[in-house]
């Protein structure tokens, strides 16, 4: 994570490498220099309840990995391997791209870089759950 730049909103809070802390009442600006850290803004986290769908599923194991209850070596399949099943359903240019970059993060151990790729995801994922029939 060499070089990550955080932009925090008044009173944003953001876990680091397992701690909490928590901005002043001023926009900021933060540089992570330090490799491998574990990065995670709480506002974009993805709580146990709302791991509901295919996406915020592999999303959540890459967040738990960041929070530090996940291995990372395990995680890393799990990851793997659902990325493998969204990009059988989602085969589109824009969403492969995203993915094979998910994939990169993650061989490379970058899961916060991979966790902000499959986010971009959540909105697509979103759209297609709505237009979907339901099922009774």
């Amino acid at each position: 994570m060499s070089g990550l730049v955080l932009k925090l909103g008044p009173k944003e809070r953001v876990l680091v490498n397992g701690a909490v802390i928590e901005n002043g009442d001023r926009r900021s600006r933060l540089s992570i220099m330090t490799p491998n850290a574990n990065i995670l803004r709480l506002r974009d986290a993805i709580r146990p309840d709302e791991v509901n769908t295919p996406v915020r599923r592999v999303c959540y194991i890459a967040q738990l990995v960041l929070s530090g209850d996940a291995d990372p070596d395990e995680a890393r399949h799990q990851l793997l391997r659902g990325i493998e099943q969204l990009s059988q359903a989602l085969t589109d240019h824009d969403s492969r791209a995203i993915l094979d970059d998910a994939t990169q993060s993650v061989s490379e151990g970058e899961f916060y870089r991979a966790l902000k790729r499959l986010r971009m995801l959540l909105p697509r994922e979103d759209r297609l759950l709505a237009a979907a029939p339901r099922l009774s």
